[in-house]
C-alpha cells in the first residue's frame, strides 16, 4: 500500500466538506490526514488529503470526487515535486530540573517555545512528518501533556499553480 496526497479546490460553501468526507466513508476509504483551509480567492477553499491505497483506490478516489458539484480541480501532489508540511502545537512538563533541557530540544528542532507555564512549556513546530516524528519521540520522556496537530498539507514545487489548471 502507497501514500496519495491529493490537492483539490472546492466552493467555499457549507456542507462541501460533509460531501467530500461523506463520499470517503461511503466506500469504505480512510481519510489518513485532511486539511482544508481558504485560498487566496475567499469562494475557493484548498483540500490536502492523504489516503493510502493502490493506484485503483486513487483514480477511484479521483473520479468519485470530480462527480462532486463543489469540487473545481484536484491533482496528485507528487513527493518528487512537492513540498509537505505539518504544525504540531504540544504542551510538555517543564519543571526547573528539565526546562532547560526541554528549551534546548526545542532550540535543536528550530521550533518555538509559545507559552511558558510553571509546570509546563507550549512548544510549535512545522516541519516534514519525519521531523515531527522525531521531536514526539524525544519530548516523551519529559510527558507531554497535550498535542494538537494541523494535518498534513502541501504545494507544488516551483512556478506551478492549482488555480492555472483550472
Amino acid at each position: 500500500m502507497k501514500s496519495y496526497v491529493l490537492s483539490v479546490l472546492v466552493e467555499n460553501n457549507s456542507g462541501v466538506l460533509s460531501r467530500i468526507s461523506g463520499l470517503f466513508s461511503r466506500r469504505g476509504y480512510n481519510i489518513d490526514s485532511l486539511s482544508v483551509g481558504e485560498t487566496e480567492n475567499p469562494k475557493i477553499s484548498r483540500m490536502t488529503i492523504r489516503v493510502t491505497g493502490d493506484e485503483h483506490i486513487l483514480e477511484q478516489i479521483k473520479k468519485q470526487l470530480n462527480k462532486l458539484i463543489n469540487v473545481i480541480k484536484i491533482i496528485e501532489l507528487k513527493p518528487e515535486k512537492s513540498v509537505y508540511r505539518e504544525l504540531i502545537l504540544v504542551k510538555v512538563k517543564a519543571n526547573d530540573k528539565n526546562r532547560a533541557a526541554v528549551i534546548e530540544m526545542v532550540n535543536l528542532f528550530r521550533a518555538k517555545v509559545i507559552d511558558v507555564a510553571p509546570k509546563s512549556l507550549t512548544i510549535e513546530l512545522t516541519g516534514s512528518e519525519d521531523k515531527i516524528s522525531g521531536f514526539i519521540d524525544n519530548v516523551k520522556e519529559y510527558g507531554i501533556l497535550e498535542l494538537v496537530r494541523t494535518g498534513f498539507t502541501g504545494i507544488e514545487r516551483g512556478n506551478s499553480q492549482l488555480v492555472e489548471k483550472i
